[in-house]
């Protein structure tokens, strides 16, 4: 087997840069990006995942005087702190504090206060797959991670408002045809109708390159595990590095006015399908795909599968899943947007904010929604058709983990 950079491959079969696309409007801000986070206390929520680590990697060497990131996922915590501190040349302050614990909890709210103020917030905790979309639990759960518990935290940062404070999207939220891209465009609405009490931005952005439990990371976890990759032939995406995750993160939180929807300057031109990905990804590793016809063919032959052959068992598929959407969007044509202040962001500007009693009355049917014992993914479904007017929900009765 052939060495493998994970890095070059991003930049060669998927992104095309060898360097970062953000790097010239990260250099152009570099003097107001040192104004705003050198010296300033940070608090960074879900910053164990993929986006949210690379957001603190963006900001460490900008040198805040003390970060503080919260996070269910203990092991990821343990890996954030031992990245950082193992990065040459990577500023990483004295008090540099995580914790595992869920932002929901009470004790949250008492670290909070106690290691408080802060003056840069961040909020990376979502659930960001569609494969979270199952039945009626499923989607209460996504929801109450992405807008109900995200509530509370806003009335929080009322309380003790940052300087700057950011909550990542997704480009899903943009004509949403599934739950997770709809929780997202309510999260948003719902953030963004504090905005007259401190500063809010938000951002919309691509696939992330091999994110923690993307698909091509799990591309990764077959190969190790010696199991056949298994991918949809017809969904096309845009990528960004994890890097340029971060860094879109970054530049939203730091640079953006209130209200400001960030997304990167992507051409139709740039997306990528999964499948051509695998094959990209075999090659790399000395193979050639062995295209099977179903799931089981695929298994059956990593049964016997001898890497000396040079043949991969795949199996791609035409989608037929709840909620899969062909292609993606950053914006809809109602949106105004600012395509010159940046290079490579454009900016959804004047969006329409939802007004706050307006905002406290869909939360409150929400929960009451929530709080029926018999209540359906139907008719969750068609709570939020309702109150999102570009939401149109693909339904087919499968899912994904119906599949490899």
């Amino acid at each position: 087997m052939n060495y493998f950079n994970l890095t070059k491959f991003v930049h060669t079969h998927i992104t095309g840069r060898t360097t970062s696309m953000f790097a010239a409007d990260i250099a152009q801000n570099h003097a107001l990006l040192s104004q705003e986070i050198q010296g300033k206390s940070v608090l960074v929520i879900g910053g164990a995942g993929s986006i949210g680590s690379s957001y603190i990697k963006a900001l460490l060497p900008f040198e805040p005087s003390r970060v503080v990131v919260i996070d269910t996922n203990e092991n990821g915590l343990t890996e954030l702190v031992r990245d950082v501190r193992s990065t040459p040349g990577l500023f990483v302050p004295d008090s540099f504090i995580t914790y595992p614990i869920n932002f929901g909890d009470p004790i949250f709210e008492k670290i909070f206060l106690q290691a408080g103020p802060f003056d840069i917030v961040a909020n990376f905790s979502a659930h960001k797959h569609v494969r979270s979309e199952k039945d009626q639990f499923s989607v209460m759960a996504m929801i109450e991670n992405n807008v109900l518990r995200a509530k509370t935290f806003m009335d929080l940062l009322e309380r003790y408002p940052p300087k700057h404070f950011f909550c990542v999207s997704t480009d899903k939220a943009a004509n949403p045809v599934n739950v997770m891209g709809a929780s997202k465009k309510l999260m948003e609405d719902l953030v963004l109708s504090y905005s007259q009490s401190f500063k809010i931005t938000t951002a919309r952005f691509a696939n992330v390159a091999f994110s923690n439990g993307s698909l091509l990371q799990g591309f990764l976890e077959r190969m190790m595990k010696q199991q056949p990759f298994s991918s949809p032939a017809d969904v096309r995406r845009y990528f960004v590095s994890l890097q340029e995750s971060g860094e879109i993160c970054m530049l939203a939180c730091i640079l953006g006015e209130t209200t400001d929807i960030f997304f990167p300057k992507l051409k139709e031109s740039d997306m990528k399908r999964f499948s051509d990905i695998a094959v990209s990804l075999l090659s790399d590793m000395g193979y050639e795909p062995d295209y099977c016809q179903s799931e089981a063919e695929a298994r059956e032959k990593m049964r016997t599968f001898q890497p000396a052959s040079g043949k991969y068992p795949v199996y791609f598929f035409q989608s037929d899943t709840s909620g899969e959407k062909m292609y993606e969007e950053f914006y809809v044509g109602t949106e105004t947007l600012d395509m010159d202040r940046f290079q490579e962001l454009g900016v959804i500007k004047d969006t329409a904010i939802i007004d706050r009693t307006e905002m406290a009355d869909r939360m409150l049917t929400l929960r009451a929604l929530f709080d029926n014992p018999a209540v359906q993914k139907k008719d969750i479904v068609a709570w939020m058709t309702a109150v999102i007017p570009d939401f149109h929900h693909i339904e087919t009765g499968k899912y994904l983990d119906q599949k490899m």
